[in-house]
């Protein structure tokens, strides 16, 4: 699921990029003061276009953003006085206002007849909320307050909604009243392919109502915010990427810079202008498919959370009723332009190819950054501990708390390992808890004692990982040599393999070794392994 979510988003954050550059390249190609030779180069100047934008986040993350918030605040201003002269031109100009109605009650007879028909065509509106997705996406880096709990934290969660609800506000009033304006006033055959209106609805107004002076200064307000638009994009997979996929494992390390990661998403970017041919039409239906995908599974889980968490039958019905409409337009869209589902599909598989194998390349590296014991574990450590060493038995609990277990697996251990009867020693059993999780910050380990055996548990994402940490971080601590010691399992190789890299457990002995060689290369110091059994 996290890699179907992740493909998508990724979907729709590469096209925006891509779709928005190509949309500006239209409006410049289109404008009069345009040269020449310039007026059927919309590839290379998408490609030029997005290049630029991948330069200004090289520059810096921050650089990139006071730049957008500039470019924004332009456009909105342009185009709320377009807004402003469309409606004047309204009220002057009542035939067409009356024109737009005659022709609508010819065609829809009643208002039940607009509505179904409004439904029909919603689809086609999906790409009226783009950015509303990339600005969900952009909620870990609204700023909280200070003494925020980061479990809840009260003051990102107050600012998030205030984020969010100014920008549904302003998305839904431009989206409205440009709607409107321009239905009224641009001739049908505008719109059409090749038409003077197509693509740029709001710059025809410009240039016709206010003049080439204004309207080009729109037509570069337009090229360069739809410029930027791919800035919200970048910041998005900017923070998405390197705060997920390498904490699951599905990235390398480096997946945490800045910079590679631009040129890479540069580079994808790249390859989709080519391949569409800078297109807006072709591109426009991949990228409604991952807005609605991502609007479609945000409405679902508020319905959820109204259900299960608040206990609101209102809320549920309500926002479950939000979430079939969505599901219903996203399935009409995927209908009527699949694009999107085929590079949606592209990512799924690229990522899963990647994540496989990013997975096994990490599989033996150190994943707890800190170990921590409890007050009953250290006191066992240091009364366990004889001479130079400490004797540990790696036990995988299989019933409740019974001493006889713990018996059984002690005589079994001191006669296939050779432990000597008068060497204390300790059972440590690692729990697995969610496999999926690839990097854990503290692995706390708990003290029990089950008929006077002394246990160490913990939980982690993975066991061998989680032992050779424990291991290291006792030689460390003590000074002395960890002796753990394991029997020997039984089964195929292979699909041990495969249990570990899928579900954090396998072949457990071998693996910790591995990790350990890969930790201490310092044979000296490295904890000592030992696999007995019959």
């Amino acid at each position: 699921m996290r890699v179907l979510k992740g493909s998508l988003i990724a979907t729709d954050f590469i096209i925006t990029i891509t779709l928005s550059a190509s949309d500006a390249a239209v409006h410049l190609a289109e404008n009069p003061l345009m040269p020449g030779f310039l007026r059927d180069q919309e590839i290379l100047i998408t490609l030029l276009l997005v290049a630029v934008l991948g330069g200004v986040f090289l520059k810096g993350f921050k650089e990139a953003i006071n730049t957008a918030v500039v470019v924004v605040g332009a456009y909105l201003l342009l185009n709320l006085i377009v807004v402003g002269v469309g409606f004047y031109e309204v009220m002057t100009q009542p035939q067409s206002f009356a024109d737009w109605q005659g022709k609508l009650f010819a065609d829809y007879g009643n208002p039940l007849i607009m509505i179904v028909a409004s439904l029909l065509v919603f689809p086609r509106l999906a790409l009226g909320l783009s950015g509303f997705e990339t600005g969900v996406g952009m909620m870990p880096l609204v700023r909280g307050e200070e003494g925020d709990d980061s479990e809840h934290p009260v003051g990102r969660i107050r600012n998030t909604y205030k984020l969010l609800t100014t920008a549904a506000l302003i998305m839904s009033f431009y989206l409205l009243t440009t709607s409107f304006i321009t239905v009224v006033l641009i001739p049908a055959k505008q719109f059409q392919s090749g038409g003077s209106a197509n693509g740029r609805a709001l710059a025809y107004l410009a240039h016709e109502h206010l003049g080439s002076a204004f309207g080009t200064a729109y037509d570069i307000s337009t090229i360069v915010i739809l410029a930027f638009a791919g800035a919200s994009a970048m910041a998005g997979l900017l923070n998405i990427v390197p705060r997920y996929l390498p904490r699951y494992g599905m990235a390398p390390t480096w997946g945490r810079a800045v910079r590679p990661l631009v040129l890479i998403y540069t580079a994808i970017a790249f390859a989709i202008i080519i391949i569409f041919n800078a297109s807006v039409d072709a591109q426009a239906g991949a990228y409604a498919t991952g807005v609605l995908v991502i609007m479609t599974s945000a409405a679902f889980a508020v319905m959820l959370s109204a259900l299960w968490k608040y206990d609101s039958l209102r809320g549920t019905i309500a926002f479950g009723l939000v979430t079939l409409i969505f599901a219903y337009t996203t399935a009409a869209n995927v209908i009527l332009r699949p694009d999107g589902i085929k590079i949606a599909s592209f990512f799924i598989v690229t990522i899963i190819v990647v994540s496989l194998a990013s997975r096994v390349r990490r599989s033996l590296e150190l994943r707890q950054e800190r170990i921590e014991l409890d007050e009953k574990a250290q006191k066992f450590i240091e009364e366990t501990s004889e001479g130079d060493e400490i004797h540990i038995i790696a036990h995988r609990r299989r019933y409740s708390d019974d001493p006889e277990e713990y018996a059984r697996k002690l005589e079994e251990q001191r006669e296939y390992n050779h432990i000597p009867q008068d060497v204390p020693v300790l059972f440590l059993e690692i729990d697995v808890e969610d496999p999926s999780e690839f990097e854990e910050e503290v692995l706390e380990v708990r003290g029990v004692s089950v008929g006077g055996y002394k246990v160490l548990r913990a939980e982690s994402t993975v066991v061998p990982n989680a032992i050779a940490a424990l291991l290291l971080h006792l030689r460390d601590t003590t000074g002395k040599t960890p002796n753990c010691y394991f029997g020997w399992t039984e089964g195929n190789p292979f699909a041990y393999v495969v249990r570990y890299i899928l579900f954090g457990e396998g072949d457990t002995a071998p693996v910790t070794h591995e990790v350990l060689r890969e930790a201490e290369p310092n044979l000296e110091r490295r904890p000592v392994i030992h696999v007995g059994g019959k």
